[in-house]
């Protein structure tokens, strides 16, 4: 598998004007054919990033995606690899400015929000029946033994890989362990108390 950074390595150029990070955002993409897919960026610069999907575009194909935190990128595929695409960002200077500063915060993010994060408080929720879904529509009953504001260990029978996107209730987030009776995620972003509250009816502070 190529890797992203790789994948991204940008012209002479582009290493004097851009800053690739490793982020982990999830989003959506339109092709020019208008159907929607979904996304995760792996990395990001003001001039290009590389989404990892299961609906790969073709070079040359112009893409609109709307990205959690960052909002609506343009861009052209410019390569594809094994799960996913580069593509260039259009985008103005002010607007180039504005990513360079919302990268940094994601960037800065994911470096204090490692998978998993044990210093958010963990406990059972009152509500533990819920579903899980996959990307592709399938979907498990489950049991919830435990959740944080960053994620959460269920109790199911199926172990879809580590790194598939997934939907615990209405939380987005992906697979990141694997343990004897289930499987551990990771949510997109650190939920509000209240909204977990809500779900799962959680006393969570």
């Amino acid at each position: 598998m190529v890797s992203a950074a790789k994948v991204l390595a940008p012209s002479v150029a582009e290493r004097r004007s851009f800053q690739r990070v490793r982020v982990k955002v999830y989003g959506r993409f339109m092709l020019e054919d208008r159907s929607e897919h979904p996304c995760q960026v792996i990395e990001m610069s003001p001039g290009n990033m590389a989404l990892r999907t299961d609906r790969i575009g073709e070079p040359g194909e112009r893409i609109i995606a709307y990205i959690d935190h960052i909002g609506r990128v343009e861009g052209i595929i410019v390569r594809t690899f094994q799960d996913g695409f580069a593509m260039t960002v259009l985008a103005s200077e002010r607007k180039r400015e504005k990513l360079a500063a919302q990268l940094t915060w994601l960037a800065n993010r994911h470096e204090l929000d490692l998978p998993e994060d044990r210093r958010h408080e963990r406990i059972a929720p009152r509500n533990p029946i819920s579903v899980l879904r996959l990307m592709d529509g399938r979907q498990y009953p489950c049991r919830i033994i435990d959740l944080s504001l960053s994620g959460a260990a269920v109790e199911i029978e199926v172990k879809p890989a580590i790194g598939v996107q997934v939907t615990l209730g209405t939380m987005r987030g992906q697979i990141v362990r694997h343990f004897e009776d289930g499987v551990a995620i990771e949510f997109a972003v650190v939920q509000r108390p209240e909204s977990l509250n809500a779900e799962f009816n959680t006393t969570l502070g």
